[in-house]
């Protein structure tokens, strides 16, 4: 018998070895190991490689029968990739954070991937249960991104759905999810406070996210939902964006040309490189739950955008493009890089940022530096009181 949620949520215990068969009999998911792991050796003997990685696979899990200790088994995973990609990992307010509550993790959105793992990271590691993580169809094109990203306690948002009252009906089935999720089942919820990463630095909450969260219980007050949903604003900062340049190039087009058209396999590139690429110092800060009664949607995106931008960490190379913007804000009191950072730091983040700057072609700069620049402006109009 299918239940209410079968469509979105992620896979329960019972399903995680027939997933796994499923996914180390997977022509494409087995193609991309063999690439990622013998890039050279790959094509010629790919056909030799791949049986072996599956075995390999099937081995090394062989006693994984449960999400929890799937988790387990990635974790190492995880933490080796970090270490590499990374100079370090900081969190703040992960404290407060209490066994047998369910939150939902509102955070900002810079990279499909790791913006989650970093949470799960963090909550993993305090000892509490990881959050179910909310994610885009349009990234589950290829059904083993599908069974790897349910597997690790992913849920289904269908943006790719057209007609409005299919959509009007996902949206409702999403909403009555996220309250299940919290209030029936105590598993906490991570979700980006807008739909899409956002690619210019400027971390906003789409109010109608926070409508979703009442859709499902209309006849409540809208105040009492979020207050039931234990809201929990987190602030990820990265010190380096992998994708920068990227992003910086789709900046361009778009401003350009009024449009821009992602090619084929965009988005997984962008995984890769978002999984792999160095990203110096991350961040990450829990604000405490809401407990302020919001009666309106966009008071509360007002609140949540105060609270992430105002826990969002700013490096040294984050001053040096406000320093350098031509959009900088002149009533804003933003003190110089020099005047914050000791010398050391600050010489080792201008050869890096000079580095990326000369790496990107020059009409593409400015749309590289209004990355790095605008979580200042949010920042400094956020403590002085001004309105975005």
């Amino acid at each position: 018998m299918m239940g209410e949620f079968d469509t979105i949520r992620p896979y329960n215990d019972s399903e995680v070895p027939a997933v796994l068969e499923r996914l180390f009999s997977d022509k494409a998911f087995l193609d991309i190991l063999t690439h990622f792991r013998f890039p050279r050796f790959a094509g010629a003997l790919g056909w030799l490689l791949k049986p072996m990685i599956a075995r390999k696979l099937r081995r090394e899990f062989a006693g994984v029968t449960t999400v929890a200790t799937l988790q387990d088994k990635v974790e190492y995973y995880v933490d080796h990739t970090i270490d590499r990609a990374t100079d370090g990992v900081t969190y703040t307010g992960v404290e407060q954070l209490k066994s047998g509550t369910a939150y939902v993790f509102l955070a900002n959105h810079r990279d499909i991937v790791m913006d989650p793992a970093f949470v799960n990271y963090a909550v993993y590691h305090a000892g509490l249960p990881t959050p179910r993580i909310a994610i885009g169809d349009n990234l589950l094109q290829k059904p083993f991104v599908s069974d790897l990203m349910r597997l690790n306690k992913s849920f289904i948002v269908h943006r790719s759905i057209t007609g409005r009252k299919e959509k009007m009906a996902a949206y409702q089935l999403l909403s009555a999810y996220i309250n299940h999720s919290i209030r029936h089942d105590c598993q906490s919820i991570w979700i980006a406070q807008a739909e899409g990463r956002a690619k210019d630095g400027d971390d906003r909450t789409e109010s109608a996210i926070l409508k979703m969260f009442h859709v499902s219980r209309k006849d409540e007050p809208f105040a009492e939902v979020i207050q039931s949903l234990n809201l929990t604003p987190v602030s990820i900062s990265y010190e380096y964006d992998p994708c920068d340049l990227a992003k910086a190039r789709e900046l361009y087009i778009r401003a350009t040309t009024g449009t821009y058209t992602k090619a084929p396999g965009e988005d997984d590139v962008s995984i890769a490189l978002g999984i792999t690429g160095y990203k110096g110092r991350v961040h990450v800060n829990f604000a405490p739950p809401i407990t302020e009664r919001f009666e309106d949607t966009k008071l509360l995106a007002v609140e949540m955008d105060r609270q992430i931008l105002g826990g969002y960490r700013l490096f040294p190379v984050h001053y040096l493009a406000y320093a350098q913007w031509s959009d900088a804000d002149p009533q804003l009191q933003v003190p110089k890089a020099a005047d914050i950072f000791p010398a050391d730091e600050l010489a080792k983040a201008k050869a890096e940022w000079e580095r990326r700057l000369s790496e990107c072609p020059v009409e593409h700069r400015p749309f590289l530096v209004v990355q790095y620049a605008t979580p200042v402006r949010n920042q400094y109009r956020v403590k002085a009181g001004i309105p975005l």
